[in-house]
């Protein structure tokens, strides 16, 4: 899909983490099942509980695997931005440095939010910080963010926040901090802090794009399958998000990713050749095709 042996950057990964935030019940629970199938089956992923029992690769360590599907795939670098903690994090990638980089990841409300993530760059080796907007419950330009927000922006740190709709269905569709506008006073303040906001806003594509016109440090992130185009009210799809956003930021400001998080199902390829295909049909130059999936990570990331 490329040229000049060209290395993907996949800024858009995620190690095992936690991430419960509805109330257990079975009618969620099965509309949550159900419609996953249905998603597994559009993409053609295994569904996880058919996965052979046999398969050579399941006993490899977690890692191991993960170089497997880098090697099949012939992806430079993946970027994890979860784990179960950030020392978890930290000793899954140092596996294979060269392969693989990891944000932070943990609350921006405890109390010593700013330590951890100075722990976190400093001794961990960790690259940047992850967040998800609809579960951060204080506005993100509250004084006790503060310190941290100027840390993060005196080491010009790039900072991955999760907005609009959030888990798959049955998942969070309202929230104080659902919209990336509601970053709008933080990203304005602190300048030197490259913000990256993944799925092209995941439905809050407009409010993306306005954000993006007034502050020059947001990037947006192409990750995932991108189906929360369909429960919009007027039609999208991956060409039209492509296209705009390249027509109104330049290529300068967008970044790959897939949202691969786990196995049976291993690295989504398919988000990859799908999001090749629509820059080709467009007929981006080369240069900024080889920008989005792969150039302007290595800046952020330095690597």
């Amino acid at each position: 899909m490329f040229r000049n042996e060209f290395k993907v950057v996949d800024i858009h990964g995620h190690l095992p983490y936690s991430l419960s935030f509805i109330k257990k019940h079975e009618l969620f629970d099965e509309y949550n099942k159900e419609r996953s199938k249905r998603m597994m089956l559009t993409w053609d992923f295994p569904i996880p509980e058919s996965e052979k029992e046999t398969d050579e690769n399941d006993n490899l360590p977690l890692m191991k695997r993960w170089e497997k599907e880098l090697d099949k795939y012939n992806i430079g670098t993946l970027n994890f931005l979860t784990a179960e903690s950030n020392d978890v994090m930290a000793s899954q990638i140092k596996k294979n440095p060269a392969r693989f980089t990891g944000f932070a990841y943990h609350s921006i409300e405890s109390e010593n939010a700013r330590e951890e993530l100075e722990r976190a760059i400093d001794e961990l080796g960790l690259k940047g910080y992850k967040l998800f907007g609809p579960l951060v419950n204080r506005e993100f330009h509250d004084p006790a963010f503060k310190e941290l927000w100027k840390f993060i922006a005196d080491r010009k740190l790039p900072v991955l926040i999760h907005f609009g709709m959030l888990g798959r269905a049955g998942g969070i569709v309202n929230h104080q901090n659902i919209s990336p506008l509601s970053l709008f006073q933080v990203a304005r303040e602190y300048p030197e802090i490259p913000f990256i906001i993944p799925h092209f806003g995941a439905g809050y594509y407009q409010e993306l794009l306005h954000l993006c016109w007034s502050c020059p440090n947001i990037y947006i992130d192409t990750s995932g399958s991108n189906q929360w185009v369909r429960w919009m009210p007027y039609h999208l799809d991956l060409e039209i998000l492509f296209r705009k956003t390249y027509e109104l930021i330049g290529s300068e400001r967008i970044l790959f990713g897939t949202d691969s998080n786990g196995f049976p199902r291993g690295y989504a390829y398919r988000y990859l050749q799908e999001q090749v295909k629509v820059c080709r049909e467009i007929n981006m130059r080369e240069d900024d095709i080889e920008n989005i999936f792969g150039n302007n990570a290595r800046k952020l990331l330095n690597i």
